[in-house]
């Protein structure tokens, strides 16, 4: 008889780890869409570089010299943000 009891205790436990794993895998997927909706309803960050950010630095890559006007690149030599294209 004490076999029994071993084999329903040890079944008990067994039962209430895979209980409480599933009961747990379940709140932290609630608690992480709960999360990730407060963070995108949040306002989105700049992107595009401000007045206040500092000085303006120009692009010099050959890649981007070679598709750009005359206009801009006196912009960006004169250090301005460019605002044509």
């Amino acid at each position: 008889m004490n076999g029994v009891r071993k084999s329903i205790a040890a079944a008990a436990i067994a039962g209430s780890m895979l209980i409480g794993g599933v009961i747990g895998a379940v709140m932290y997927g609630a608690t992480t869409i709960v999360a990730s909706a407060a963070t995108t309803a949040a306002s989105p960050s700049p992107t595009t570089p401000t007045a206040a950010s500092g000085t303006f630095v120009s692009n010099e890559t050959a890649a981007h010299e070679a598709t750009e006007s005359a206009a801009r690149e006196a912009q960006e030599n004169a250090g301005q943000v460019p605002t044509v294209p």
